[in-house]
């Protein structure tokens, strides 16, 4: 069963009236994320990647975070959204509304009985 997370039960360290967790201060936005990413790296990797994200001056986990979002944002942009110049914008809409022309093996095709379906 889930446990309610507080202050008090993550043991947070407080700076006068603010609750610090590790170098950043503890939000409620911090509080309201429950899903949890472990996996492995070679040393190498662990190291660059912590050097990199102390010049940024972020948490490792939010350097992670930040370029595992812009690269999932790029990878699924491919698949949803792309750009035509207006020539190659119009040309595309044309082929869009175009009527279908008669495939005669399409049609042969879809007058056999279906394999999926059993007599």
């Amino acid at each position: 069963m889930a446990r309610a997370c507080t202050q008090a039960s993550l043991n947070v360290p407080r700076a006068g009236s603010v609750a610090l967790y590790g170098r950043r201060v503890y939000t409620h936005r911090m509080r309201q994320l429950n899903e949890r990413w472990d996996f492995r790296v070679a040393a190498g990797t662990d190291h660059l990647v912590r050097r990199a994200a102390e010049s940024a001056d972020k948490t490792l986990t939010d350097f992670v975070l930040d370029a595992a979002v812009l690269e999932a944002e790029r990878v699924l942009a491919d698949r949803r959204h792309f750009e035509l110049a207006p020539k190659q914008w119009a040309r595309f809409v044309e082929i869009l509304d175009r009527p279908p022309h008669e495939n005669p093996g399409l049609k042969r095709l879809f007058a056999r009985p279906s394999v999926f379906v059993q007599k």
